[in-house]
């Protein structure tokens, strides 16, 4: 189990997953992405994200590819967003960097900045 501290560093990665699903879709009535969600499916980026590293492990690059086929809705990619925010207001500037690092080494593209002042409203 992973203590306080280190929670909100995998809703970054998570949160950065979800939140570049590619479909959208207003009218679906898919059930909304949640943190938990997020956070089981990036736990494997965690390593990187706290300590560096020279490589991500590709079980990391697959979480945030799982994610992204997920969160089909701009409300699941909204929800994702939140969890971001949330979890890089707790985390030091080295590891929001290499957060926000992994869309680009995973080959995924996120629509917004990983960053405590993203507005998740806008995200779509």
């Amino acid at each position: 189990m992973l203590n306080k501290q280190l929670f909100p560093l995998f809703l970054i990665y998570i949160a950065v997953a979800v939140a570049t699903a590619t479909a959208s879709s207003k009218a679906a009535k898919d059930a909304l992405v949640t943190c938990n969600m997020v956070y089981s499916s990036l736990e494997p980026c965690l390593g990187y994200v706290l300590g560096g590293g020279l490589s991500v492990p590709s079980e990391c690059c697959g979480g945030i590819k799982s994610l992204l086929r997920t969160g089909r809705t701009i409300d699941d990619r909204q929800s994702a967003c939140k969890c971001i925010k949330s979890a890089v207001s707790n985390a030091n500037d080295a590891q929001v960097n290499r957060a926000a690092t992994l869309p680009r080494i995973c080959k995924t593209n996120v629509p917004f900045k990983i960053s405590p002042h993203v507005d998740c409203s806008k995200v779509n």
